[in-house]
């Protein structure tokens, strides 16, 4: 007999013991540990503090939520158009002129416009694979013919999609083109003034010539003639096409027929066969169509024809101005 209260002494047993079962243990050994008690679901952060971290996570997907890009398209496939900036020149060489000029080069050509009263030199700036190029409208109106020259030295016909002689803007496409590189058209609200750029076209028919400046100024009413009799004249002398700003005229007489437009001022090198051409920011982006400026070889009721060099006055139509006049382009407009 043991005594009260105690247990009765456990015996020696050859046999294994199952922890499992109850026999050869008293009192039995628990089968498991036993489990915690679950845990209460954890409340969703409501409000401000949700919100920011959902904001965190896009951001990080994105890239680090630093510089966010991306490309949209205008109107039709294959316009490259970025209502951001998209970097387009490689990372190695992004801000430098050589990069940017690298990298955009491709997408300028230079325009050749013949019309009864001779022939015109301008560029122009590739928007589709296939062959769309912008450029000014002085440049080809009352042009009876139009060809195009690539960076590769490769040569087209072009024929005029659509031209707007209030802006001084023409669309024209290559014949038999395809698999070119279309620029990076870019938002030119977001150009300041001092921001560097780099212009390329094709000055006195030196093809794929670039210079690089800074913007320096927003908004500047230039007002242009619309008279294409006129504008293929001075194409012809040199003179660079005929402008006014400030209540004076520059190049040459603008005429009675004539249209004002707000314009980026640089004081990147331009000359006659710029026009068309692309003013382009740092990334590679295009900020802005060249269209007007200041010819010193010419005489003009501000200026001796004594004058020589690049005076740092040339103006660009704004690219945004380029993008929202792109569908009337395209459906044919004469006016």
């Amino acid at each position: 007999m043991t005594n009260s209260g105690e247990y009765p002494q456990q015996q020696q047993s050859s046999a294994p013991v199952h922890h499992g079962g109850t026999q050869g243990a008293y009192p039995p050994p628990p089968a498991f540990a036993p489990e915690a008690p679950p845990k209460p679901p954890r409340r969703r952060a409501k409000g401000p503090l949700a919100l920011l971290a959902a904001v965190a996570i896009a951001a990080a997907a994105v890239g680090g939520g630093t510089a966010y890009a991306f490309q949209e398209l205008t109107g039709k496939d294959g316009t490259a158009t970025s209502a951001t900036n998209t970097n387009v020149v490689p990372t190695s060489q992004k801000g430098t002129v050589s990069g940017v000029a690298q990298a955009v080069s491709p997408s300028i050509v230079e325009i050749s416009a013949k019309s009864n009263s001779g022939e015109a030199t301008g560029s122009g700036v590739i928007i589709t694979d296939d062959g769309e190029i912008i450029t000014n409208n002085h440049v080809i109106s009352g042009a009876t013919s139009v060809k195009v020259t690539t960076n590769d030295g490769k040569s087209y016909d072009a024929k005029v999609v659509g031209t707007d002689s209030k802006k001084d803007l023409a669309l024209i496409k290559l014949q038999d083109a395809s698999g070119l590189k279309a620029a990076s058209l870019g938002n030119s609200d977001n150009v300041k003034i001092g921001d560097d750029v780099v212009a390329i076209g094709s000055p006195e028919g030196l093809t794929g010539t670039v210079t690089s400046g800074i913007i320096s100024a927003l908004d500047r009413d230039v007002t242009v003639s619309t008279d294409e009799d006129q504008g293929q004249q001075q194409q012809q002398g040199g003179g660079g096409w005929p402008f006014e700003y400030g209540g004076e005229q520059f190049n040459g007489d603008t005429g009675s027929s004539k249209t004002t437009y707000k314009a980026l001022q640089t004081d990147a090198s331009l000359n006659p066969g710029n026009s068309g051409g692309a003013l382009i920011d740092m990334n590679g982006n295009i900020v802005g169509i060249n269209s007007a400026m200041y010819s010193p070889s010419s005489s003009s009721q501000s200026a001796q024809s004594s004058s020589s060099g690049s005076v740092g006055l040339g103006f660009a139509i704004p690219i945004n101005t380029v993008k929202a006049d792109l569908d009337t382009l395209r459906a044919g407009s004469t006016d």
